[in-house]
This record gives C-alpha cells, structure tokens and sequence, in this order.
C-alpha cells in the first residue's frame, strides 16, 4: 500500500510517500542494524525512497539499494569495512 501526500514547508510544496509493502518493510528491517550502526559512526545514513541508503564517507555521497552493493562498497573502504564486517559477514583481509 503506498499513500502520497503534498505538504508545504517553508513555503514549498513537498511530496511525501508511505510505502508499507512487505518488500519495504523487510528491506528496512535489513538496513535497520547497519544504519544504526553508521549513524552510531557519524556517517550521515539516510534511507531514500523506497529503499537506499545514503552515507556520506570522505565528504561524497555514496547510495546503496541492497546489502551486496554496500558490501561491494565497503571492502574497498576499510575504515568501513571494519565497521559493517559484522553487520554485513565480512572477513577483513590485512593483504587488501
């Protein structure tokens, strides 16, 4: 079930969605820990419509719409990568 909204704020209309489907529900429920997480770690998370997440690491927006693309993401960034491994199953290799 999705609902749609305009509202004004600060003199500008916005639109907002409510999406409650199963899917949505339990792609939130994936990111609910890793967001947690991040924002525990002053990342900036943020879950867009329908289901991404936003962080911003070294001062650039990076989305992701799943768990493999964030993982994808992370191994290339250890300070993230240490981070999630739980959150995500990852094995930190000190080779990398």
């Amino acid at each position: 079930m999705r609902k749609k909204h305009q509202v004004t704020f600060k003199g500008k209309p916005i639109r907002l969605t409510v999406d409650f489907s199963a899917e949505t529900l339990q792609a939130r429920r994936d990111l609910g820990p890793i967001f947690s997480l991040l924002k525990r770690n002053n990342y900036q998370p943020r879950i867009l419509y329908l289901v991404k997440l936003n962080i911003i690491y070294e001062g650039k927006i990076e989305s992701s719409s799943d768990k493999q693309m964030l993982r994808e993401f992370s191994i290339t960034k250890p300070p993230l990568q240490e981070l999630l491994k739980g959150a995500l199953n990852l094995e930190t290799n000190p080779g990398n």
